[in-house]
């Protein structure tokens, strides 16, 4: 007899189903996995019998082969624990072999039989219920699981209770999701003194998720606004929320199946390799960028990164998506985000400041701040000079608008923007329009066409610095509620285009 049990094998953010077959027949007794396993799948036979002798289980002196299929396709992972142990148990005739071959399964098994949580439960009961088959995973990942609506999802703590559910001695009550948890943010835009302008730049990329580059000396401020730019953004809508947490199920990042509305914030440090970056490793895992993905990637001290890694940026910034190519694999991953970086103007920090300023100036500024290319440079919509503050003004009140009144502008302007490209899928801010798109969305005027048009000959800029800043221009317009980009917008964009660290 040959009984038959599904798991799901992950291929990036998608989960892709397999067939686990167990078969029990005469011969010499010994126990075999085949399919490509990997060296976690290969051990599951230890850890099952282990975990079936526990509960007196005894397994028949017969040969026992299990077969995961597609054969082809490389099996990695211990969450093809609990579907080996359901094929055996179908084909000894301990679990009705109907009910298992309509559940796709996943989890760890230790050797008393409980149940370990793994990653992937999101992304596993999302292929459950595209396939409408019932989702049975340990009891830590059902409430990660249960977020997708559409799938029936069995949270058990043990072997044990796996099979009183499935003989009906005592069946499992179907998990419920996590609590949806937005986290206090207590850092307010008004406690950065001074830095009007960059706090403007701030507000702009908030609301139209531009690129945004901070150079000024240490101690200016510039961490201290990346820090709060989580403050201003609006939250998660609930398919951004969904796309956000099957990266993050993969990584083993949700909390006790919560998953949050609040955008990432993720700040790599600049030791950080590529394949933490990109993403990669022996098992293609999603790196940063795709952590990020719907939200922020904060690189402070950006000349000091790797030149392969700031390099490697440049593609994944203007498709929204990185393909990590591996021998044995090749998987696509979104990352969606705005990229917040932050630089001392030259290596001593103090370029700006002709009282501190060391004497290899201007060749220091220049080599420090060359290091990061010019087509990684042209990809940033704003770049935005932090001069210092004085310790004197460290005393003076708070001014300017606090995190929520700055949050409440960038919510109407995304707001704005959501109904602008509604019939467009694939763009959400002004950031990702493009072509006819854009020109339709900006309708400059006459003058702003002439304006535009002497700005890009006078300082020379490329099709993408043409392109962005109408992108920008257009955000400014929805904060000021404007249905058309006029001049003043343009003005203003082309301002933060420019800068006094280097050429446009």
């Amino acid at each position: 007899m040959v009984a038959h049990a599904y798991a799901v094998a992950f291929e990036g953010v998608s989960a892709r189903s397999v067939e686990v077959q167990c078969a029990v027949t005469p011969g010499l007794p010994a126990f075999s996995i085949v399919g490509l396993p990997d060296k976690a799948v290969s051990e599951a036979r230890d850890r099952v019998r282990a975990a079936l002798s526990a509960m007196s289980i005894a397994l028949p002196s017969k040969r026992i082969t299990i077969n995961i299929s597609p054969a082809d396709l490389p099996k990695e992972g211990s969450h093809f624990d609990l579907p080996i142990a359901m094929a055996l148990l179908a084909a000894l005739d301990i679990l009705p072999a109907d009910d298992v071959e309509r559940t796709i399964s996943l989890g760890e098994l230790s050797l008393d039989g409980a149940l370990v949580s793994v990653v992937g439960a999101l992304p596993a009961a999302m292929t459950a219920a595209r396939e409408d088959r019932a989702l049975l995973c340990p009891e830590a990942s059902g409430a990660e699981a249960a977020w997708v609506g559409a799938a029936k999802v069995i949270a058990a703590k043990s072997l044990a209770d796996v099979i009183r559910h499935f003989t009906g001695q005592s069946p499992i009550s179907p998990a419920e999701p996590g609590t949806a948890f937005v986290p206090e943010n207590g850092k307010d835009l008004r406690d950065v003194k001074g830095q009007e302008r960059a706090k403007r730049a701030l507000e702009i990329a908030a609301a139209g998720r531009h690129h945004i580059l901070l150079v000024g000396t240490p101690g200016s401020g510039k961490s201290m606004l990346a820090a709060r730019l989580s403050g201003l953004l609006p939250p998660l809508s609930p398919l951004e929320a969904l796309e956000t947490s099957m990266i993050h199920s993969l990584s083993g990042l949700l909390d006790e199946g919560g998953i949050s509305r609040t955008r990432p914030f993720r700040e790599p440090h600049h030791t950080a390799s590529m394949a933490a970056i990109i993403g990669g490793g022996r098992t293609a895992k999603p790196g940063e960028v795709s952590l990020a993905h719907n939200g922020v990637l904060f690189m402070d001290e950006f000349p000091e990164f790797p030149r392969q890694v700031l390099e490697t940026l440049r593609q994944p910034i203007e498709t929204g998506e990185v393909m990590i190519a591996r021998a044995n694999a090749h998987i696509k991953y979104p990352c969606r985000f705005m990229l917040v970086a932050a630089a001392n103007p030259c290596r001593c920090g103090y370029a700006f400041d002709p009282a501190r300023a060391c004497s290899k100036m201007p060749l220091c500024a220049q080599d420090y701040l060359g290091r990061i290319s010019g087509p990684l440079m042209d990809r940033f919509d704003l770049r935005v000079e932090v001069p210092p503050v004085h310790f004197t003004d460290l005393d003076l009140p708070n001014n300017g608008d606090c995190s929520a009144d700055v949050a409440k502008r960038v919510s109407t302007a995304r707001t704005v923007q959501e109904q602008r490209y509604n019939a467009q899928e694939w763009i959400r801010t002004n950031a990702d329009a493009d072509g006819d798109i854009l020109k339709e969305a900006t309708a400059l005027c006459g003058e702003g066409k002439a304006f535009l048009t002497k700005g890009a000959e006078r300082f020379g800029l490329s099709a993408r610095g043409y392109h962005r800043i109408l992108r920008v221009a257009r955000t400014i317009a929805d904060l000021e509620n404007c249905d058309r980009v006029q001049p003043e917008h343009l003005a203003e964009a082309l301002s933060f285009r420019l800068s006094g660290f280097e050429n446009a």
